[in-house]
């Protein structure tokens, strides 16, 4: 049947609405399945999962949880089997209680657990902030399990440590991280000035839809365990006062890294000489404009940069 120009014009307007293109692709948050996996000492990880083929796991930082990574979900699992998991203390994982809980090599076999766990002997791992930490230290720790590894705004150990003993802008931006060790959840400034909420916490997030989501599982989620990470594992001094870091291996994997420009927690200074730290091709994408939530701030061109450099990478 013809339809006038009139009419065509409204049909084209009302497909391209948000509403009914958000009904012609579900969520990633109403498509993944999941999970748990058990770490050491029983502590239960949660993990969501879209696709099938090669694993990717992806870890979040602070303060995030799964769902951070929809964008590159979305994507990736039109080849891949893409895990995203909650780190503990955080939305739908287990909250153990202690700071000695959340040392960084606990956070690593957790990661750990949940390759095993799917029946997997190693995956691509991808990481962001202390997300991107764990992602390193898996890397350089378990080498066998290790595929591929991407980091986002997080630069390798030796860049950052290097930052904070030599950079005055890295010193000054790191006053944060200070305040979270001091601190407690129920300091009415403890984080940035502001008290820790699910609605202070989610407050960087600018999709509104999305944004209810994080309210959501930072109401689930235990402010002591967040705060946690830095007092277990960030460096307690800076500058002279830093001690130096002990000897790390190389990373044996190919490494794609991405980091926002616009990100004043992490100085961009950190990443030169990753090139240094690693065996194998480096891959560097900085993107002017981008905060510390990259895969966020510029979702189209780290989804489709990632799907790029892992099919270039297919076994």
């Amino acid at each position: 049947m013809m339809r006038s120009p009139a009419s065509l014009a409204l049909a084209l307007s009302l497909l391209s609405t948000p509403a009914l293109l958000h009904a012609q692709v579900p969520d990633v948050f109403d498509r993944v399945e999941h999970g748990y996996a058990t770490s050491a000492g029983g502590v239960k990880i949660h993990y969501a999962t879209l696709g099938k083929g090669p694993l990717v796991v992806m870890i979040h930082g602070f303060p995030d949880f799964w769902y951070s990574w929809r964008h590159q979900m979305a994507a990736l699992s039109e080849s891949f089997q893409v895990v995203a998991i909650d780190q503990r203390g955080y939305n739908l994982s287990d909250k153990p209680k202690g700071v000695e809980q959340y040392d960084m090599r606990l956070l690593v076999g957790d990661v750990a657990a949940v390759i095993r766990h799917l029946g997997r002997d190693k995956a691509t791992i991808v990481g962001h902030d202390w997300g991107g930490m764990v992602a390193w230290q898996f890397a350089m720790s378990q080498p066998a399990m290790t595929e591929r590894l991407i980091v986002l705004n997080l630069p390798h150990p030796r860049g950052l440590f290097r930052e904070l003993q030599t950079n005055p802008e890295q010193i000054k931006n790191s006053e944060y991280a200070r305040t979270f060790q001091r601190g407690t959840p129920t300091d009415p400034g403890v984080f940035f000035g502001l008290p820790m909420t699910a609605q202070t916490l989610s407050g960087w997030v600018r999709d509104p839809a999305a944004k209810a989501r994080y309210v959501e599982a930072f109401g689930r989620s235990d402010f002591e365990a967040m705060l946690n990470y830095y007092k277990a594992n960030y460096p307690k001094a800076s500058g002279a006062d830093l001690p130096a870091l002990p000897e790390l291996p190389k990373v044996t994997a190919p490494v794609l890294m991405f980091h926002g420009l616009g990100d004043t927690a992490l100085h961009a200074n950190g990443l030169s000489g990753t090139w240094n730290w690693v065996e194998k091709d480096l891959t560097l994408v900085t993107v002017p404009g981008a905060s510390h939530f990259v895969q966020q701030d510029a979702a189209d061109l780290v989804t489709s940069t990632m799907k790029w450099w892992l099919a270039m990478r297919r076994p």
